[in-house]
Formats: structure tokens, sequence, C-alpha cells
């Protein structure tokens, strides 16, 4: 028996929501633990340098298809990365303000709007109105203390995020697996070097590139691939109704690294953005030009 075999075979025995859930504890734990690099860096100087090792990271595990790039590819990619980097900077903006549970609730507007649009049934409108609710109870507004640039920061990524699964779904047609991520990465790399350079001049060190090389194969190198695997096991419909519970995993984070201790009314609000992810998930399956299971996962983070 191969080495390659015995190692699918141990990976068979893996349930695959543990891997997803792995994945998403993965992502939310990086931005937990990017909020010290953002202090002595800044949003974008953070973004900067994870998205630039996470460039690095994926060129060098697959090398970019530059030769099967056409004409019309090239919006999209450079769409993608443009969104891919909007999004790493606005949301680390937004942890850097608000509390991390809060942050990702209000991101996660933008899929199931998304969902909800493409949808074409009025009644799936139901579902961001749901997880409204819930954010305006994470937020609480009437006690007068509401961040409204961080809040701002948060939807902007949430913006992003409906704008990278849109694009996603066209780049994943045309690239398999990971092979689009080493084009749009470094693209992304490139767009935030505009306000990360500036940030990172003069604090850069072993000890900070370490770090910031370590946080970029906590996410997304090291999760895409725990997604892919759970993906080639599992429903989008189940996998996206798991991915539902994202913004809890961003209070637990929240609450464990950060020691950002929720509110009765915000542990409400969760829980509305988490039914209200777990319903948009119904009849959300998409017919796919290339069926690629390594293709779905692209669509859920960055």
């Amino acid at each position: 028996m191969s080495r390659e075999n015995g190692a699918n075979r141990i990976v068979d025995r893996v349930p695959p929501w543990t891997m997803a859930v792995a994945a998403m504890l993965m992502i939310q734990a990086t931005a937990a633990l990017s909020v010290p690099l953002i202090e002595l860096l800044g949003a974008g100087g953070t973004a900067w340098l994870r998205l630039a090792f996470g460039a690095v990271f994926f060129i060098a595990i697959a090398r970019p298809p530059l030769r099967r790039i056409r004409r019309v590819d090239v919006l999209p990619l450079a769409g993608l990365g443009v969104a891919t980097g909007v999004m790493m900077v606005a949301f680390l903006s937004a942890i850097e303000r608000i509390p991390l549970g809060t942050a990702v609730a209000i991101e996660f507007l933008g899929p199931l709007a998304v969902a909800a649009i493409r949808s074409r049934s009025r009644r799936m409108l139901i579902w961001p109105v749901l997880a409204l609710a819930g954010v305006v109870l994470l937020t609480e507004p009437w006690h007068g203390e509401v961040d409204l640039l961080g809040v701002g920061f948060a939807a902007l990524a949430g913006a992003g995020w409906g704008v990278y699964i849109l694009l996603t779904q066209k780049v994943g047609d045309r690239f398999s697996g990971i092979s689009g991520l080493s084009i749009t990465i470094p693209i992304a790399a490139v767009v935030t070097a505009f306000v990360g350079v500036p940030q990172v001049i003069g604090h850069l060190d072993w000890r900070v590139l370490l770090i910031a090389a370590g946080l970029a194969l906590l996410a997304p190198v090291i999760p895409f691939g725990l997604e892919m695997l759970a993906l080639r096991r599992m429903t989008h419909t189940a996998f996206g109704t798991l991915m539902a519970l994202e913004p809890a995993f961003g209070v637990l984070l929240g609450v464990l690294v950060l020691a950002q201790i929720p509110s009765a009314a915000q542990v409400a609000g969760i829980v509305l953005v988490v039914l209200a992810g777990a319903g948009a998930q119904r009849g959300g399956i998409r017919e796919r030009a290339n069926d690629d299971p390594d293709l779905a996962p692209l669509e859920e983070r960055v």
C-alpha cells in the first residue's frame, strides 16, 4: 500500500464535520490572534503581511496556471483579488474597534444577502432580516456606545465577502482546487500593499515576520485544505449549514482569547444570526459548470 493511499485511508476515517469545524475555529482563532499584531502594525499592515505570506505559500503549493488565463478571466480574477484584499483589511479594521463575535456576525450579512437575492424567493428575505435583528442585539444601540466606524468596517467586509462569493463561482468554474487562489491571493497582497506597506515600515523584525507567517498558515492556507477534504464527503447544503456556526465561533474565540464577554442580549443576537445562516442554506445548492468538489470551499471564506 502506497503512502498516498495510506494517508487517504486515515483521512477517510476522520468525520468530515470535524475538519469543517476545525477550519472555522482556525479562521476565528487567527482573527483573534491577529489583534496584538494589529495594535503594532495597524489593520492594513497586518492584512498585507498575512496575504503576502499566504501568496508565497499558495504559489509554493500550487503553481499559478497563468497559461490557462483567457481574456475573459482577467476581470473576475482581478476583481476576486481586490475583493479578498478589501475584505481582509476591512474585517481586521473592524475587530480593532468592536468585539470579534459582533464583527463576524455583521460580516455574515453579506453572504446571507447574496443567498437571499439569488434564491429569487421573497421568503428567503426573512433570513437577512432575522440576522439583522441579531446584529442589533449584538451592537446594543440603546446603550449609546455603538462604534459606528467599526460597524461600518464590518459591513464593508460583509459586502466584500458577498462579492467574493459571486466572483469565486466564476473563477472556480475555470480553475480547480487551490490553483485559482495561487493567482488571486497574490493580487490581494499587491492591492493591500498600498495601505499595508506604509504601516509596517519601521516595525518589521524577525519575530513579527515569524508571527505573520504563522498566522498566514492558520488562515487561509490550512483551513482551505481542511474545507476541501470535508467537501469531498459532505453535501454543499450540509457544509453551508455547518458554516452558519462561524459567528458563534467568533464569540467563543473572543471570550477565550480576547476576554470579550457578551451580554445576554448579545448571546441572543448570535443565536438569531446562526439560525438565519442555517435557514438561508435551504435550497441553496448551485449547479456547477465544473462539478469539482475542490471548488466549493472557495465560496466560503478567505
